[in-house]
């Protein structure tokens, strides 16, 4: 219970930093999105491997990084923390806030970036936060925060930045069902990570039989 309790907190304060930092119109807010997720990794790291993304639980779970008894119970947690945060984050800013692709981006350049940048952070998440290579090292937080943080300075203003199906579905569903939001972007922030994901896994795992 401890690992999906703690799946759920960091999904939480991930998804509520994202829609306080871009719903309120900071001027930079990947910073703020990289430096909460590098924090939460670090803190949830030692107890659940700190994923706060279905789309990481499952290139861990096709690279045989996570057990297939934990993989539904993460994304419910991890979609149940996105859900909470999205719906406090509307309540403090008085609106929903939603990821969108950009106004003259079409759904192909936007399921592309999704794809290719959350590619990234599951090849980043497997190599050194799973790898026997890289065990014990104290960066894994980091590399993954800036990770996500260059993803969002990059690939945000095409896409939306969600590169993470809680992240992507929770504020969506909240706009849907506070503020009559649409649902037709969903499927970008379902479709794109897990297809990056599933590139991950088997980059990863060319990687780890040529070690």
């Amino acid at each position: 219970m401890k690992k999906y309790l703690t799946e759920f907190i960091g999904t939480f304060f991930l998804v509520l930093t994202i829609c306080l930092a871009a719903g309120s119109g900071i001027s930079i807010p990947p910073l703020a999105i990289g430096a909460s997720l590098m924090a939460m990794v670090y803190m949830g790291g030692p107890v659940s491997g700190a994923h706060y993304n279905p789309a990481v639980s499952l290139a861990l779970l096709l690279s045989r990084k996570l057990g297939a008894a934990d993989f539904l119970p993460y994304l419910v947690a991890q979609f149940a923390g996105a859900i909470a945060a999205a719906g406090i984050g509307a309540w403090i800013l008085g609106h929903p806030f939603a990821p969108a692709p950009g106004p003259s981006v079409t759904a192909f350049q936007a399921l592309a970036v999704e794809t290719l940048y959350t590619f990234a952070l599951c090849i980043v998440v497997l190599n050194v936060a799973t790898s026997k290579r890289s065990s014990g090292n104290s960066y894994f937080g980091l590399a993954i925060g800036f990770t996500v943080a260059a993803a969002a300075f990059a690939g945000g203003p095409v896409s939306g930045g969600a590169f993470n199906p809680a992240v992507g579905l929770g504020p969506i569903l909240v706009s849907a069902v506070s503020a009559h939001g649409s649902l037709g972007n969903a499927w970008l922030y379902v479709v794109g990570p897990c297809l990056g994901a599933i590139l991950a896994s088997r980059m990863f795992d060319m990687q780890e039989a040529g070690a």
